[in-house]
């Protein structure tokens, strides 16, 4: 299976001016983890719950004050959506990340892959896990 067929492919960006309190009241208004800075065709970093909690609460910061390139991850780690969705996982692995954009042969953002979009569908299509879930359905529903 390849990554464009698990991919989101609207993706919502916020402004690299914004701050970390706009971030996380999108955040909450998407119900997302993560919010990719920028454009599409120039993404500056990725903010997510977790920089909120460990770059900003936890060192005193001031949400309203604090844009949110201050406390994002910078580093960014993609794939394409012709890949392997066995790469992604690889590379989410590998780099111990929970999203990855998802880019064109032009580096412009075209989709965003979530561990939780891997974890549904593997749940969904994983034999094994559909088996266990029967067997114990059919027990509790035995009892």
């Amino acid at each position: 299976m390849k990554v464009a067929e698990l991919m989101a492919s609207h993706v919502e960006f916020i402004d690299a001016d914004a701050t970390v309190q706009d971030a996380a009241a999108l955040m909450g208004e998407l119900d997302v983890s993560a919010l990719p800075i920028g454009t599409p065709e120039d993404l500056k970093g990725i903010i997510t719950d977790r920089d909120i909690l460990y770059r900003l609460v936890a060192e005193g910061k001031d949400p309203r004050r604090t844009k949110v390139l201050q406390i994002a991850s910078k580093l960014i780690f993609s794939c394409r959506a012709d890949d392997e969705l066995g790469v992604a996982m690889e590379l989410m692995a590998s780099q111990n990340v929970r999203r990855l954009p998802v880019m064109d042969d032009a580096s412009r953002v075209v989709g965003w892959l979530t561990l939780s979009d891997l974890s549904r569908r593997l749940l969904v299509e994983s034999a094994v896990v559909q088996t266990a879930l029967h067997e114990l359905t059919d027990r509790v529903g035995a009892a």
